[in-house]
């Protein structure tokens, strides 16, 4: 008989799946676009299945734009073995809420730390692993961010990155700043003084938390595509790209 496997050290997760997806038109006109197909499955099911692989519980997925389609297509979560919650920013607060103010109000439904990932990135490779969870819980961090190469569309980058692996608000002792991977560890306390139901986004939180030393990042270097347009999307179900 097989050994029981042991809990991650992190065992819930944000999906964030509000956005309204405008470069994807007409395709998001009628579908959010986390659901879009790639490869022969919704993009944000590439997620659950590699979270469920990871061994985590409960996910929480943010909803806003046509946002009963996505609870409707994924259900409670246990045909992967998880427990999947949403949250209605539509329905409760007219709109999205970006994605610090999604963050407060799915608060009460996360674990005091938990996983955060964009529904409508492509990582398959990413594996949320359990080493990366129990080194950040062994830090006084409020946040751990995975970093990539600037994309074309996005050649001035987010964060720099210090020679001991923490993320920085400038570029970094080499000059260069990267991409911010839509893939992090966080706490609770990052988002946990903001106001629930206004619209609050991520990156001052981020920028404030860097100039106290207080969030990590590092490179990663699996394949990953921020899903943008109809052209990207295609190329990318086509497998043109790795």
């Amino acid at each position: 008989m097989p050994l029981p496997q042991p809990s991650p050290p992190v065992r819930s997760a944000m999906v964030l799946a509000a956005g309204r997806g405008e470069r994807m038109r007409p395709l998001t006109d009628a579908t959010p676009k986390p659901l879009l197909p790639v490869r022969g499955k919704p993009m944000i099911v590439w997620h659950l299945e590699a979270l469920a692989r990871a061994g985590i519980e409960r996910v929480v997925v943010n909803c806003a734009w046509l946002e009963d389609q996505i609870p409707a297509a994924l259900g409670d979560g246990s045909r992967w073995g998880l427990q999947i919650a949403y949250t209605m920013e539509g329905r409760d607060h007219g709109g999205a809420l970006e994605t610090a103010g999604g963050i407060a109000k799915a608060l009460p439904l996360l674990d005091e730390c938990f996983w955060l990932v964009s529904g409508d990135i492509f990582a398959p490779g990413f594996a949320f692993s359990a080493e990366a969870a129990a080194r950040f819980l062994a830090q006084d961090r409020l946040a751990h961010l995975w970093l990539v190469p600037n994309p074309d569309f996005h050649p001035q980058g987010d964060f720099g990155l210090s020679p001991d692996g923490l993320g920085l608000d400038g570029p970094g002792p080499d000059g260069r700043r990267w991409t911010y991977a839509n893939l992090a560890l966080m706490r609770r306390d990052l988002c946990a003084q903001l106001p629930v139901g206004h619209k609050a986004a991520l990156g001052p939180l981020l920028f404030a938390a860097m100039r106290a030393r207080r969030v990590g990042a590092e490179l990663y270097t699996g394949a990953w595509h921020n899903v943008g347009t109809p052209a990207q999307l295609r190329a990318l179900d086509a497998g043109e790209h790795a």
